[in-house]
């Protein structure tokens, strides 16, 4: 048997050790960019449900199967991939709920953005339905441009592209709309 000369012996393990630098390469810049603190949240959580309350008594409840907390970034958000469900409770203990698919709020701005399926019922039975819909916490103020409908208790129905609305829809300016009124007959 012949045995190989030891400068054959240190040219292969040369191109091994070349060859698994090169292939790690790739994996060691996956495994950076994964602790990355511009890349990934600070915190995840997983099945949420938070309560707010305001003199021991609880004004909403939020239930989210998975938040990304991204407040580490210098415009910092907490984003709801997987969607997002929120009750809002009043004085009188009349419940509203807002729904959608995804959500995402901005910490510096305190806007709230919904999108997918977004659906707001109120205690009155009063039913708002949109794509997206744009909730600025500071002003009390909900927006949209996307196309929405409304449909009301007492069976009048609204569809428009985009609105603008106080938050208790006391203030509501619609862009365009389309749809049925009932006008009750005093006589």
């Amino acid at each position: 048997m012949k045995i190989p000369n030891r400068k054959k012996i240190q040219g292969i393990a040369v191109i091994f050790i070349a060859a698994m630098l090169f292939s790690c390469e790739g994996n060691l810049q996956d495994v950076q960019r994964m602790y990355d603190k511009d890349e990934n949240p600070q915190a995840i959580g997983e099945g949420i449900h938070l309560k707010y309350t305001d003199s021991g008594k609880i004004v909403a409840s939020l239930r989210s199967e998975k938040l990304l907390d991204f407040t580490n970034k210098l415009f910092p958000f907490r984003e709801f991939p997987e969607g997002v469900r929120v009750e809002f409770f009043d004085e009188a203990n009349q419940k509203n709920t807002v729904t959608a698919d995804y959500a995402i709020v901005y910490e510096t701005t305190n806007l709230i953005d919904l999108r997918g399926n977004v659906v707001i019922l109120t205690s009155d039975s009063t039913k708002l339905q949109a794509d997206q819909l744009y909730w600025d916490q500071s002003k009390n103020w909900i927006f949209t441009d996307r196309p929405n409908t409304i449909q009301f208790k007492n069976g009048a129905i609204n569809k428009g592209q985009g609105f603008d609305a106080s938050q208790d829809f006391s203030t509501f300016i619609s862009r365009s709309n389309v749809g049925i009124q009932i006008i009750e007959d005093k006589e």
